[in-house]
C-alpha cells in the first residue's frame, strides 16, 4: 500500500504544469484517481475486512470510469 502512495505522489510532485487550468486539473486528478486505484486494488487483494473490500471493488469501478471520461476529456482538448 505505502508503495502505491508513494508512487502516485513522486508522479504528482515530478508532473510539469503546461499553465492552462483544465488540463493541469485533468492530468493531476487522473493520477490521483489512478492512486486511488493502486490502493483499492491493493485492499482487495490483501485487506481482511470484507466491508473494505466491497468498498474498494466500489472505488475501483468509479474510479476505472473517472479515469475515462479525464482520458477522453485530455483526448478532446489536444
Amino acid at each position: 500500500m505505502n508503495k502505491a502512495m508513494m508512487s502516485g505522489m513522486q508522479q504528482m510532485q515530478g508532473m510539469k504544469m503546461t499553465g492552462d487550468t483544465d488540463k493541469d486539473f485533468a492530468m493531476m486528478m487522473k493520477m490521483h484517481h489512478q492512486q486511488a486505484l493502486d490502493m483499492a486494488k491493493a485492499e482487495v487483494e490483501h485487506g481482511k475486512s470484507a466491508e473494505l473490500k466491497a468498498m474498494a471493488q466500489k472505488m475501483i469501478k468509479d474510479q476505472t470510469q473517472e479515469i475515462a471520461k479525464l482520458d477522453a476529456w485530455l483526448q478532446k482538448s489536444k
